[in-house]
């Protein structure tokens, strides 16, 4: 049986944490694609995200749930910008 989703309020510490890394991770993943077909500004706003949240993950996750969403709808948003290896457009 499926577990039903959950808020960030409602997650334990360590799945705020893996949620954070899964993102940053596949951020990393996609800025390597980008790079791979040429398109380095895309890149570039991918990995600065994947990093700006692997560095937050441990901090965020504890203190300031708002700042957390706010970073994993940021790159989740990014993330839907890149289907099929070819980016629509890029954010600034």
């Amino acid at each position: 049986m499926r577990e039903s989703a959950k808020t960030l309020n409602a997650m334990t510490l360590r799945e705020r944490s893996d949620l954070m890394m899964s993102v940053a991770d596949a951020l990393e993943a996609t800025a390597e694609k980008a790079h791979e077909i040429g398109n380095d500004r895309f890149a570039a706003n991918s990995i600065s995200l994947a990093r700006i949240i692997s560095g937050c993950a441990g901090d965020v996750v504890t203190s300031n749930l708002p700042a957390a969403e706010l970073l994993l709808q940021h790159g989740i948003a990014l993330l839907s910008l890149f289907p099929g290896g070819t980016p629509r457009s890029t954010v600034h």
